[in-house]
């Protein structure tokens, strides 16, 4: 086994540069940052270290192999060389998904057969065996061919890393949890700010907020796959567990608001706030855009509207657009970013936005519209006002 390995950690596209960031901040090297993902290099400590800490990528997926393939054979022999027998038991189950964008070979289950055929060749050559009962620990074997190039990976994370283990239920079109975090990084949410959502839902932003502020590791109360590897210690496991909950700060200002007009989603937002361990930094009640209210001397919105494509139909998403422009008024301290797929936004609102971010919400292309200079002045988007 190699005592150094690469891993690469899948994103959505437009935070890049924010899982770098976090990569580099938990310590780990060679980050390189890709369209749609980031790699970095390192021993199985580095692995555990990203699943259990990383709030902005998808998952972390042990790079095996790079090379191209135009054709069967080519993508057959690619995978063959791999040493399988390093990272498979004889027991171990290993099915294969993936992906073809752009290349020649663009049929997913003919690739995934060639894929399967060519490690079980290669393990038969080395165990001297010629059926496998795969009945031990799940190894999912994972590829992509971008272009003709190919890319294969092993699954080290299982579920993917927004499943943090605090929403079992969600309400609407709830934003993913990856990416609630991702809107809030972009904010500059400090860990002693006030954040409010006037669109809580099932509260997804309120519990990452607290969870960033509190440096909580959001992966640090589930489980991971690799797990139940062979190869690593579940001392590993333990021992940056520990690490990531030695780092927690929970004696900080931060509070974090939610309204909603629906009262079933407000009792869900406190439900999950619960579940995730961070009831008591955030409160949420039953209230109207009309209604909001810049109460306090700093604030940092962050909110993802119901919009035309997703909960209401197009006049209601623009007639809410019009309301937000009155209710958000620009004033020094506040900030507040707003999720929308809805290229008209800026002339409904009726402001531009001081910075705008192209960032996928699922499928949809959305922008994040950040607003945050205040009357007669221009300081960077803040959950307090720049001291």
């Amino acid at each position: 086994m190699p005592k150094k390995m690469m891993f690469c950690v899948p994103c959505l596209f437009g935070v890049e540069s924010l899982v770098a960031q976090e990569l580099g901040d938990m310590g780990l090297s060679d980050i390189r940052a890709e369209n749609g993902r980031v790699l970095f290099s390192g021993g199985w400590e580095s692995m555990v270290r990203a699943n259990l800490n990383s709030r902005f990528g998808e998952r972390v997926l042990l790079l095996l192999g790079t090379f191209p393939a135009r054709s069967f054979e080519e993508l057959f022999q690619g995978v063959k060389a791999i040493p399988w027998e390093d990272f498979l038991g004889k027991e171990d189950v290993f099915p294969v998904t993936g992906s073809c964008l752009s290349s020649q070979l663009h049929s997913v289950p003919d690739c995934q057969s060639i894929v399967k055929k060519a490690v079980v060749e290669r393990l038969k050559a080395k165990y001297k065996l010629s059926w496998f009962p795969e009945t031990g620990p799940l190894h999912r074997i994972r590829f992509r061919i971008l272009k003709d190039q190919v890319s294969v990976m092993m699954d080290t994370s299982g579920e993917g890393l927004h499943k943090r283990g605090y929403r079992a239920v969600s309400n609407g079109a709830p934003l993913k949890e990856t990416l609630a975090a991702s809107l809030l990084k972009l904010s500059r949410l400090r860990s002693d700010g006030h954040l409010i959502d006037p669109f809580c839902g099932s509260g997804t932003l309120l519990v990452e907020a607290a969870l960033m502020a509190f440096h909580i590791a959001p992966g640090v109360g589930r489980s991971f796959t690799a797990e139940t590897w062979r190869e690593i210690s579940p001392k590993l496991w333990a021992e940056e567990r520990e690490r990531a909950r030695s780092l927690e700060q929970r004696d900080t200002e931060f509070r974090a608001e939610g309204f909603d007009i629906d009262p079933a989603a407000v009792e869900l937002s406190l439900a999950n706030a619960k579940k995730a361990g961070v009831e008591k930094a955030i409160t949420a009640s039953v209230r109207d855009i009309r209604d909001f209210a810049q109460e306090d001397v700093y604030g940092c919105v962050v909110c993802n509207p119901p919009y035309g494509e997703r909960l209401l139909d197009l006049r209601q998403a623009e007639e809410l657009y019009q309301v937000m422009g009155k209710v958000f008024q620009p004033r020094r301290g506040w900030s507040f970013g707003i999720i929308t797929p809805d290229g008209d936004f800026e002339s409904l609102f009726g402001r531009k936005a001081d910075k705008r971010r192209k960032l996928y919400n699922g499928m949809i292309q959305c922008q994040y519209y950040q607003f945050f200079k205040g009357e007669g002045t221009s300081h960077g988007p803040a959950g307090k006002a720049a001291r």
